[in-house]
């Protein structure tokens, strides 16, 4: 199992990635010896993931600047989905299993996802909350929704067939030409559920109020993988910082340092 470890770690893994499936070959020999298909020692037990791995690269986030010429280049039904995922934070596979009723009373409801064509549950159990449909969503959801024949039911993203589009397939086929096309870089769909993140922070929204939006389980992975802060920002954070400084009471003047106290 080390030895299986490492000569993935030279296929170019980040050391993030090569933990989780670390991670998922423990809990399935774990699971196999529970249900008796397997007696002994869990064989991921004492390995350990290189440290010579890769660093986990730095994710990408959209800000509101780089959603706009998205929406506006892409055509339809591409437009809409990828606005549910800059403005809702919905996942690729929860877009691609919403259903027209889930769309009601001004929210989004996520009652299921879609992996490889397979209707699954959502990710965690918070993962069902209902996400609010601001206006720019639900004009375009009126709009998508006549668009369709105005169904009352049945996919929200439907094929000719009746059948749920691939969301993979609409990226391929439909969104990227049209980004290329415009000269527009493409980052990912889970970009635009970061950028929802990071565009939310910048607009001094808490971080527990956040982490409710995309349904995170905890805010810790909503601080550390959905907002991104930008240089400006950072900048704009040192700024307050120097003012406080500089208006404080407490704050006295600095005496030089005798050469004795060194």
């Amino acid at each position: 199992m080390q030895g299986w470890l490492d000569s993935i770690t030279q296929k170019g893994l980040s050391r993030n990635s090569l933990k989780r499936i670390k991670s998922c070959i423990t809990g399935i020999f774990a699971r196999a010896k529970q249900q008796g298909y397997f007696d002994g020692a869990n064989p991921a037990d004492d390995t350990a993931v290189s440290p010579r791995a890769a660093e986990p690269q730095e994710t990408y986030a959209y800000d509101l600047t780089e959603i706009t010429p998205i929406l506006t280049h892409a055509p339809e039904p591409a437009t809409t989905a990828f606005a549910i995922a800059a403005m809702t934070g919905l996942r690729i596979g929860e877009i691609e299993g919403l259903n027209w009723e889930d769309y009601r009373d001004g929210e989004i409801h996520v009652t299921r996802s879609i992996w490889n064509g397979h209707e699954t549950d959502p990710k965690t159990g918070k993962s069902k909350a209902p996400v609010p449909a601001i206006r720019q969503i639900a004009q375009r959801l009126d709009v998508h929704r006549l668009r369709c024949s105005d169904p009352k039911s049945g996919p929200m993203f439907a094929t000719t067939k009746g059948t749920r589009m691939s969301m993979n397939n609409l990226l391929k086929r439909v969104l990227l030409p049209a980004l290329n096309a415009g000269g527009i870089e493409w980052h990912g769909w889970h970009a635009a559920c970061r950028g929802l993140g990071s565009n939310l922070y910048r607009l001094g929204v808490p971080d527990v109020i956040i982490q409710r939006i995309p349904r995170h389980s905890n805010v810790s992975t909503t601080t550390a993988y959905y907002i991104k802060t930008a240089s400006p920002d950072v900048r704009i954070a040192m700024d307050k910082l120097e003012s406080n400084f500089a208006e404080s009471e407490t704050i006295g003047r600095l005496e030089p340092i005798s050469p004795k106290a060194m």
